[in-house]
């Protein structure tokens, strides 16, 4: 039996040894990427292709949205994995040199390599190329249906016109049928070619935001009088319901990537593209941001790999590849012997997609576009809530831009402070191991003892230390530390400051109560609805067994679905809740996604929602291991159904709700996917954050890693404090017996 043991345990560690090294393969390449179905297909087959050709290759390619596989890819490269390849705009390449997580280009291809693409296609940065793109554009253009618009407009008077003429009412009913004109118009990307329309445009020749500027409030009023005055566009439309629009017939013209153009046709729509319109009172065309697309390599990568790599690239960005993609899925290629083709000439799509690229300008590639968009979105978004005018929200995207860029660059320098923070920080690691040191000898006691029984349960343990204890020790040191944009690699200790940051921050306390609320509410309703829907299902009721699978869909569907689903249903024109207010209760639309309280109230309904299923489940199981005896005991004293409720089920169930309140107010208070996806990463004008999305911000979108490890312990202490406070308070751990 001991020889047994003995091998036993010999195998358990050499099976954990051979699954926590990372076995070599060099044949093994994954990519990154976020390219649309159609795109996606074609790349599928060209990679196949090329595994068919090289026998022993695997190729995966795994798509990620944009904003995921940038936060992704930075965690996973900073960490030392991640992907081969990453794919995707060039905007995402200013970070990920500076960051030091991607190699530069130049080493692995010639010079006549590259001189066979377009110059636009080679992202450079610091004299270096960073990425090698197989698509040119990425840009916005104007997108008509060819049955209701047979030229389209080239000014912006033009467009106004025709999208009087193709906006109407059908049926008299006041709801608008068919709209002249959608694009998702409450993100500042869509704007920029309105802000270039007008002169305008973000940045000077040092990298300084110019936003606020008369051409910035020009714009804004023309986007505003689209819908307001001329009503030619959707109360509400963001990107798929613009999208959707689109498809179906109910817009004559929409504003769209060549990303979206294939899946027209596929739609069944005849269309074309045009160029965007030119502003006559500037004589300016509106110029679209274009950024191509494309690939750059992991700086992880092991040499051996890169050559392999180099194959696959080599495949991928070749003519015949381009060609198949451009003809396939309507975008325009980088390879400049491919010009020549008829197809470049004759189609009509792809000459006025040439024609739009050569008038837009380069999509700055710099780190502190983050900061752009971020300071651009909530004053845009307010102007078209109607909560500000257009001259004010240029001043205030002109200084929160001025703040977060400045936030982005800080650095905070270690001190002789943060040098005895680190000694504090030793000493103090050294005291509790002394303190403890009685249960650390008892421990290597029995350790010997029953070596057998802890062998057994080694797997478990390395994964709890490697999952949970690892990452919350590490993100406490880095909460004391510098990480940042600037000190990716080499941060240091520098003691209390990013806390004292926390505090210092303008809008922790109201997001902080806002958090409460969130929460309050959220497990309010969830606890109420979900106990009083398992008292119901505890009941000899007829289908109970089909109610019960019913309600417990919300939780079982994925959160993700769940809440886009809710997002579309709160859309002001189109939404199942706003055509359920207006047709069977006669009231009027509700601006749900628009403004502050609205949106913040959808928010919550979808999470109710979410939740009570969970509660219900709980209190049912609670409910069904009560005594059937103590409410017949309770009938022939003559007790009332509340006497019952109160005298009997809740104490009975308050033993297991209780830690299901607990975990419930910890799973809500840090609940980033519903607050993050119905209100579209907190709108309107970042009006909607909890203490977690708004965490999430500050460090991927301005990799304020040190200071969002700060904020997220702060978090953690809060939860902390609560969890204590209750199960002492409520002495649920205690019998009722």
């Amino acid at each position: 039996m001991r020889n047994f043991k003995k091998y036993f345990i010999l195998s358990i560690f050499l099976l954990l040894l051979q699954g926590c090294s990372k076995k070599s393969d060099d044949d093994l390449i994954i990519i990154w990427h976020n390219m649309r179905p159609e795109e996606k297909q074609v790349l599928r087959d060209q990679i196949n292709e090329f595994m068919k050709l090289n026998p022993g290759f695997k190729v995966i390619e795994l798509y990620k949205e944009t904003e995921e596989m940038r936060s992704g890819f930075i965690i996973a490269a900073i960490g030392g994995q991640g992907p081969d390849l990453i794919y995707g705009p060039s905007d995402q390449i200013g970070p990920f040199e500076e960051m030091q997580i991607i190699i530069p280009l130049d080493s692995l291809f010639e010079q006549e390599y590259f001189e066979k693409f377009n110059s636009r296609a080679l992202i450079r940065s610091n004299g270096k190329i960073w990425q090698l793109a197989d698509k040119l554009g990425n840009h916005l253009t104007l997108v008509y249906n060819k049955k209701f618009i047979q030229t389209p407009p080239k000014t912006d008077k033009e467009l106004i016109e025709l999208g009087k003429q193709n906006t109407i009412d059908f049926d008299g009913d006041g709801k608008i049928d068919r709209y002249g004109l959608v694009w998702n118009y409450t993100e500042p990307y869509f704007f920029i070619p309105f802000l270039t329309g007008f002169g305008g445009w973000i940045f000077d020749e040092n990298y300084r935001p110019t936003l606020n500027t008369l051409q910035m409030i020009n714009a804004l009023n023309f986007i505003k009088d689209l819908r307001d005055k001329y009503k030619i566009i959707p109360n509400e439309a963001d990107y798929d319901i613009a999208d959707m629009l689109f498809k179906e017939g109910k817009a004559a013209m929409i504003i769209n990537g060549d990303w979206s153009w294939s899946s027209y046709g596929n739609a069944g729509i005849d269309y074309g593209i045009a160029p965007l319109p030119k502003i006559e009172s500037t004589g300016l065309h509106c110029k679209p941001m274009v950024a191509p697309k494309g690939y750059s390599i992991n700086a992880n990568v092991k040499p051996e790999k890169i050559k392999k790599i180099k194959k696959l690239l080599e495949f991928l960005l070749s003519p015949e590849k381009q060609l198949e993609t451009a003809s396939k899925v309507k975008t325009f290629p980088s390879r400049k012997e491919v010009y020549d083709e008829e197809m470049f000439k004759s189609d009509e799509v792809l000459v006025n997609s040439q024609v739009q690229i050569q008038n837009g300008v380069g999509l700055p590639i710099v780190t502190e576009m983050r900061a752009i968009w971020d300071a651009m979105r909530p004053p845009y978004q307010a102007v078209l809530g109607g909560a500000i005018l257009p001259e004010n929200a240029a001043k205030e995207m002109q200084l929160l831009a001025e703040r977060k860029i400045k936030e982005i660059r800080e650095e905070n320098e270690q001190s002789t402070f943060g040098f005895y923070f680190q000694f504090f920080l030793l000493a103090l690691t050294v005291f509790l191991l002394f303190l403890i040191r009685k249960q650390i000898y008892a421990f290597i006691k029995n350790l010997k003892e029953d070596l057998f029984a802890y062998a057994l349960t080694l797997p478990a343990l390395i994964i709890l230390l490697a999952v949970i204890l690892y990452p919350f020790v590490y993100n406490v040191i880095l909460s004391f530390s510098n990480m940042s944009l600037s000190k990716i690699r080499g941060w240091s200790i520098i003691g209390l400051h990013q806390y004292y940051k926390v505090f210092q921050e303008q809008q922790f306390y109201s997001v902080f109560i806002k958090t409460l609320i969130w929460t309050f509410i959220n497990v309010f309703f969830h606890v109420t609805i979900g106990v009083a829907l398992a008292i119901l299902l505890n009941r000899d009721l007829p289908g109970k067994s089909i109610f019960r699978v019913l309600l417990i869909l919300p939780w079982a569907i994925p959160q993700y679905i769940t809440a886009l689903t809710w997002r579309g249903m709160f859309n002001y024109e189109y939404g199942a809740i706003n055509i359920i207010l207006t047709k069977i209760f006669g009231l009027g639309p509700v601006e749900w996604l628009k403004s502050p309280t609205e949106a913040f109230a959808a928010a919550i309904t979808t999470n109710i929602w979410l939740g009570f299923p969970f509660m219900m489940v709980i209190a049912l199981g609670a409910l069904q291991s009560i005594p059937q005896e103590l409410y017949e005991a309770a009938d022939i004293d003559g007790a009332k159904w509340r006497h019952k409720l109160f005298n009997i089920t809740i104490p009975l169930i308050k033993p297991v709700m209780i830690p299901a309140i607990v975990l419930g107010v910890i799973w809500t208070f840090n609940n980033l996917n519903v607050i993050w996806l119905v209100s579209n990463a907190g709108e309107p004008s970042d009006s909607t954050h909890i203490l977690v999305s708004y965490v999430y911000k500050a460090a991927f979108n301005f990799y304020r890693f040190g200071f969002a490890a700060a904020f997220s312990m702060i978090i953690f202490l809060i939860l902390f404090a609560f969890n204590i406070f209750v199960m002492r308070k409520s002495k649920a751990e205690e019998s009722v017996y």
